[in-house]
């Protein structure tokens, strides 16, 4: 295959996670969303390193799938800190959870 139709399929999947981060207001829909857009970052290294023949894109890619595994952990931190203190689970109130 062509590295055109990867890099097709991981524009389509970033614009789909890029829009959902722009558009949803939950912060468990925004955190899939980021993943979406790491995932296609992914699939654009592998394809990279799958056509210059070499390993780098794929130590790249482990070290975005490093940073999206401490992403989650810290996202699901915060959420579950708003439904303990029974706050409202909106982004834009998010600042009642500061202090």
């Amino acid at each position: 295959m062509d590295i055109a139709w990867f890099l097709v399929v991981s524009a389509l999947v970033f614009s789909i996670g890029a829009g959902g981060v722009l558009i949803r207001r939950n912060p468990l829909v925004i955190l899939l969303c980021l993943e979406l857009m790491l995932n296609a970052a992914n699939l654009a290294l592998l394809a990279f390193s799958r056509m210059w023949g070499n390993g780098d894109g794929q130590i790249f890619a482990i070290v975005v799938i490093v940073v999206a595994a401490c992403e989650v952990c810290i996202g699901l931190g915060v959420v579950v800190a708003m439904y303990r203190r029974r706050l409202p689970v909106d982004v834009d109130e998010m600042a009642e959870l500061s202090g």
